[in-house]
């Protein structure tokens, strides 16, 4: 008889890689990401690559749980870390510039920004950045692998989906192409890349979803989070869903999906997210993307259930 374990029991595994497993072997304790708003903009905002963004995107650029950017870093990362210290009091952190597209700028001001995380805390142990593939020249990213030199360095890019018509509903400014020649770009230097794909994207079926899976298969990646399309106040896709309503994935979905993903993920790669935060005030839908934990837990059940785990069907591209 199979033994069915209750959704409210917490397993105490995973059957995929996780972050807190990958940067506690790494540096032998807990790490946690403090987040920071560095003032940054966007070029599919600004005008530089495209006008109004992606229509996913909040007004503080994905952001939402980073700092002030009219706050100093220093002060934006003692006030956030004094609050993730209440839980882990004896752990090492790492500065992740979260907010809009923190390499679009001039190589002299990003350098002297990094420098200046890298001197916040003799507690910090890495930098994580998040950009966009079209913020990325051979000179950002030589800086780049001078600073992987120095300390842990992570560098995320948003995919979000490799279907160009997608892309262009999403209005994601940049092609696939670009995309995976920047992975390739900073590969060559030896930088960790984490990619972001979004799950039920308008338009988007189960077999798109897990086409876009196996393309991320075919790069040398360190890193993935997988997200749950949000539909957010004061975005474009917010005000197209209020005026006209479309299908959203349910827990249930959204699951089987994601488990049939990380099921044929990479064994290789760090599983960073399986699903996103967004503000409770500012979210229009899904509502069950707020209880984070449930979602976490039933991916749990769902890969013992099926009595699977990450890479159990994964192809090594030839």
């Amino acid at each position: 008889m199979r033994t069915v374990i209750p959704m409210t029991t917490t397993l105490p595994f995973k059957r995929y890689k996780t972050l807190h497993d990958a940067l506690t072997s790494r540096h032998g304790v807990k790490v946690f990401k403090v987040p920071l708003n560095a003032g940054f903009s966007c070029p599919n905002k600004d005008g530089t690559s495209g006008v109004g963004g992606c229509i996913f995107c909040s007004p503080s650029g994905s952001g939402d749980f980073a700092g002030d950017p009219l706050d100093s870093l220093s002060s934006q990362y003692e006030n956030r870390k004094a609050m993730l210290q209440k839980k882990w009091p004896d752990a090492k952190t790492i500065a992740y510039f979260q907010a809009n597209t923190n390499t679009h700028a001039p190589v002299e001001h990003l350098r002297k920004l990094f420098e200046t995380a890298l001197t916040l805390d003799p507690a910090l142990v890495g930098l994580s950045i998040a950009t966009r593939c079209d913020a990325l020249d051979e000179e950002k990213i030589a800086l780049l692998a001078k600073l992987r030199d120095r300390t842990h360095l992570q560098v995320e890019l948003g995919l979000q989906s490799i279907h160009e018509k997608t892309a262009q509903v999403i209005n994601r400014g940049h092609d696939l192409a670009c995309f995976t020649r920047a992975v390739q770009a900073l590969r060559r230097h030896d930088i960790d890349v984490v990619v972001h794909i979004i799950n039920g994207l308008p338009g988007e079926d189960m077999a798109m979803m897990m086409a876009t899976l196996d393309y991320v298969n075919t790069l040398d990646i360190q890193g993935l989070k997988i997200h749950m399309l949000h539909i957010m106040h004061d975005t474009a896709l917010g005000r197209q869903y209020l005026a006209t309503p479309f299908p959203l994935l349910d827990l249930k979905s959204y699951v089987e999906i994601t488990g049939r993903q990380i099921e044929r993920l990479n064994p290789e790669v760090v599983v960073h997210r399986v699903t996103g935060d967004s503000p409770r005030d500012s979210l229009i839908a899904p509502l069950w993307t707020l209880k984070k934990f449930v979602v976490m837990n039933t991916l749990d059940h769902w890969f013992i259930e099926h009595n699977t785990r990450q890479g159990a069907t994964f192809k090594a591209s030839t």
